[in-house]
C-alpha cells in the first residue's frame, strides 16, 4: 500500500479518505490535542504527533515507525483556511492571505513537500483560495510547486457533484513529481443537480441526482428526549419555525414578498437562520457551532453530531473526542471523506497502478 504523511490532520477527514482508498497513513500531525486524541482513538495512523507544525522533524518521526522520507508516496493536508475564507471578507479588522499571522502554515506545507519529496501531493483549502484578493497565496502555490518540479492540476469542486450530501465547494490541488511524466486528471462528476434545467438527458442517464439530506438522515430522523434542549435560532426561535425547509432569513425580506419585512436584503451572513431541506443536499457544515447560524434541521433544532458526520460522509463508527462544540469543530473543519476517497482512487489508478 502507498504510504501517506498527513499534516494539518484535524479530526481525520483526509486520513479517512485515503485509508478507505487503500493507503497506509504512516504519520499524522496536528497541534490541537483533542483532534490528536480523535486520531489516536480511531487508530488509523501508525504515528500521531501533536505539536506545532514548525517543530515537526519528518526524518525523526518517520524513523519512529521504521520509515525514511524516501518511503513516503503521498503528502496530504489542508493548511488552516480562515485567512482565505468567505467570512474573512466580512471581518474588516482581520488580514487576509499571506498577510495573516498564520500564513506560516502555507509555507510549512511547502517545507514538508521539499523535505519529503513524495511522488504525489494532495492540497486542499476553501474555494476562496483562488479569489483575486488571495492571489499572492495562489501564486505562491504555483511557483513553489514549479520550483520543486511538480506538475499540478487544481479545481474548485462542488462535493455534491461527487455524491456527497453537501453543496460544499473546496479548492483541491494534486501535484505529481515531474520525473513520473504524469499530469493528474480529476475524476468525472458522478451526480447532477436535478433542479438545473441545463442538465442534458444524456447526463441524467450517465449520472445520478444529488444525494439529499433526506437520503442520508431519514433513519436518524426520530425524536429524542434531548432534542428539547436543542431548539435552534437563539432569540429568533419563533421566526425559524416560520421559515420553510431550504430557506433562510431572506424569507422575511421585502424582496421576497414578506408583508411586514423583518430583515433588510442581504443584511446578514448567508447562513443566518438557514434551515435544511430533506429534498436537497446540505449547505456547508461550518466549523463554528452557532445558536443562530445554520444549517439547522428542518425540525428547527440543531443538528446532532451523528447527522453532521453523515453529511460529511464519515463512517457512523468513527468517534470524535471532546465536548459537543469540539466534535462539531472537527467535523466541520474536515474535508468530506467520500470526496477525498474519490481523489485518492484516481491517484491510485493514474500513478501507482501504472508503476506496478
Amino acid at each position: 500500500m502507498p504510504n501517506v504523511v498527513s499534516i494539518y490532520s484535524g479530526g481525520g477527514g483526509i486520513d479517512c479518505g485515503f485509508r478507505n482508498a487503500g493507503y497506509d497513513i504512516c504519520l499524522s500531525t496536528d497541534n490541537w490535542g483533542i483532534a490528536c486524541n480523535t486520531l489516536e482513538k480511531n487508530g488509523g495512523s501508525k504515528r500521531v504527533v501533536c505539536d506545532d507544525i514548525r517543530n515537526i522533524d519528518y526524518k525523526k518521526e518517520l524513523g519512529a515507525v521504521g520509515l525514511e522520507k524516501d518511503d513516503v508516496d503521498v503528502l496530504a493536508g489542508g493548511p488552516p483556511c480562515p485567512a482565505y475564507s468567505k467570512s474573512r471578507f466580512y471581518l474588516k479588522d482581520k488580514k487576509r492571505a499571506l498577510e495573516d499571522e498564520n500564513s506560516f502554515t502555507l509555507y510549512e506545507y511547502f517545507r514538508a513537500l521539499e523535505e519529503i519529496r513524495p511522488r504525489v501531493f494532495f492540497f486542499e483549502n476553501v474555494f476562496g483560495f483562488v479569489y483575486k484578493p488571495h492571489k499572492a497565496a495562489f501564486d505562491l502555490l504555483k511557483s513553489k510547486t514549479e520550483e520543486l518540479d511538480y506538475n499540478i492540476t487544481y479545481k474548485v469542486v462542488n462535493t455534491a457533484m461527487y455524491g456527497v450530501p453537501q453543496t460544499r465547494e473546496r479548492f483541491i490541488c494534486v501535484g505529481i513529481r515531474k520525473d513520473l511524466g504524469i499530469k493528474f486528471e480529476f475524476p468525472e462528476e458522478t451526480h447532477y443537480d436535478p433542479n438545473n434545467a441545463k442538465v442534458t438527458e444524456e447526463e441524467k442517464v450517465r449520472k445520478s441526482p444529488w444525494v439529499t439530506c433526506g437520503d442520508v438522515l431519514s433513519d436518524l430522523d426520530v425524536d429524542l428526549p434531548e432534542d428539547k434542549e436543542m431548539e435552534a435560532g437563539s432569540k429568533h426561535k419563533d421566526l425559524l419555525k416560520e421559515i420553510p425547509p431550504g430557506d433562510n432569513y431572506l424569507y422575511f425580506t421585502k424582496e421576497r414578498g414578506y408583508p411586514e419585512p423583518k430583515f433588510k436584503w442581504r443584511s446578514r451572513y448567508w447562513s443566518f437562520l438557514l434551515k435544511l431541506s430533506p429534498e436537497r443536499p446540505s449547505w456547508t457544515i461550518q466549523a463554528s457551532f452557532s445558536n443562530n447560524m445554520g444549517p439547522f434541521h428542518w425540525k428547527n433544532r440543531f443538528l446532532r453530531i451523528s447527522e453532521i458526520k453523515r453529511i460529511q460522509t464519515f463512517d457512523d463508527e468513527y468517534e470524535f473526542c471532546g465536548d459537543f462544540k469540539d466534535q462539531w469543530r472537527q467535523v466541520g473543519n474536515a474535508v468530506p471523506v467520500k470526496m477525498v476517497e474519490l481523489i485518492a482512487d484516481a491517484i491510485t489508478k493514474q500513478v501507482f497502478e501504472k508503476e506496478a
